[in-house]
């Protein structure tokens, strides 16, 4: 949900969804201001081994809001609100294994990720090529977007 939307959060989900009461104690403890960042919501969800997604949930019915997204694409302060620009260059290998993951003119956060570890390079460095590329990002593991 973008800025905007900042305070509805918990309306994405049918009512009578039920908090991670877990997870929320989690996200009272790491959180700061109404926010928290993308890293460590996944470092909630690594450590109650719960998937993102419950993690995500469970923000977005605490009305919390998720930040620095690890692939920087939203939740950074300023004008922009994003700070990934696109690679100056793309390499053939990592253009042909992004494009694996490829569907519709879309790739999903997870598969960003998969192609960032088994590459062994930052998330960042593979959000500037889908930039470059002009590939729509989707899926965020958090159900941001």
């Amino acid at each position: 949900m973008s800025h905007e939307d900042e305070g509805h959060y918990a309306e994405k989900h049918p009512g009578g969804t039920e908090i991670h009461r877990t997870a929320a104690e989690s996200i009272k403890q790491r959180s700061s201001y109404g926010k928290l960042t993308c890293k460590e919501a996944h470092a909630i969800s690594s450590t109650l081994k719960i998937a993102p997604t419950e993690v995500g949930k469970t923000l977005d019915l605490m009305e919390v809001r998720i930040t620095e997204c690890q692939l920087g694409f939203f939740g950074y302060e300023g004008s922009q609100r994003s700070i990934v620009k696109p690679a100056e260059k793309v390499t053939d290998r990592m253009k042909d294994r992004i494009l694996k993951e490829v569907k519709d003119n879309r790739v999903s956060c997870l598969s960003l990720w998969n192609v960032a570890d088994d590459m062994n390079i930052s998330k960042m460095d593979v959000s500037a090529a889908c930039e470059t590329l002009k590939l729509k990002v989707c899926c965020c593991q958090l159900g941001a977007f």
